[in-house]
């Protein structure tokens, strides 16, 4: 049973890390790299098991990369399907017995947000040249200051988010786990279900809203 609250860290030239949130992303990542291993061993033109529910992901996927990011986009959509998994595991992993989601640290979430909103600058001026620095500066000069503040609010916006709806949701399952006796299973099993579709659910809108911020950078460049 965790302890709320309660993380293990360990010193390591002269940093701070969660032992318990390094363990638990290796596990995710493990698991993200066994599934994929597993969906494309062998391929079959009729999927069936592993093979079906990673193609229907993708081609899912795939749809929503192509209306929030439009053809151009397309080239992002490894790192859309991989960004979705990671999330989709990671929040489940914490609804297992003696494990931890690795996104129930703002450390993770944090790092997540800022990859994508550093990807959207780099992407944008890639695809645009210097003309995307612009954008900050319309439509009028002295909108800039909005503009940086936006853009400093959208990763810290996207973390807490996630951040807080799944520490909310394990939080809640282990007090229910001390509260309800064992012979009255049905409570938990309840909470136990609606943590795991928001589970998916959050995983869904920080993917959604990651292709929203990444259009700013591959859609406009169409124009």
């Amino acid at each position: 049973m965790h302890e709320i609250g309660v993380r293990e860290t360990v010193q390591f030239a002269g940093l701070t890390f969660n032992e318990e949130t390094l363990i638990m992303t290796w596990i995710t990542m493990a698991i993200v790299i066994l599934i994929a291993f597993l969906a494309t061993r062998s391929l079959k033109m009729v999927p069936t098991g592993a093979q079906n529910i990673v193609e229907a992901i993708i081609v899912w996927l795939r749809e929503q990369v192509a209306t929030n990011l439009g053809p151009k986009g397309d080239f992002l959509c490894p790192l859309i399907v991989t960004l979705f998994l990671f999330l989709l595991v990671s929040n489940w992993l914490g609804l297992v017995p003696f494990m931890a989601s690795p996104t129930n640290d703002l450390n993770t979430t944090l790092g997540l947000a800022l990859l994508i909103v550093i990807m959207v600058h780099v992407l944008g001026v890639y695809m645009k040249g210097m003309h995307y620095i612009g954008h900050f500066f319309k439509p009028f000069p002295i909108f800039v200051i909005i503009n940086v503040i936006e853009e400093i609010a959208k990763p810290i916006t996207l973390a807490f988010r996630l951040f807080g709806n799944i520490l909310a949701g394990e939080i809640l399952i282990i007090i229910l786990l001390k509260l309800v006796p064992i012979w009255m299973p049905i409570p938990s099993v309840i909470w136990l279900a609606f943590s795991i579709f928001i589970g998916g659910v959050q995983a869904f809108i920080f993917t959604s809203l990651s292709m929203a911020y990444l259009a700013n950078a591959v859609k406009e460049s169409e124009e």
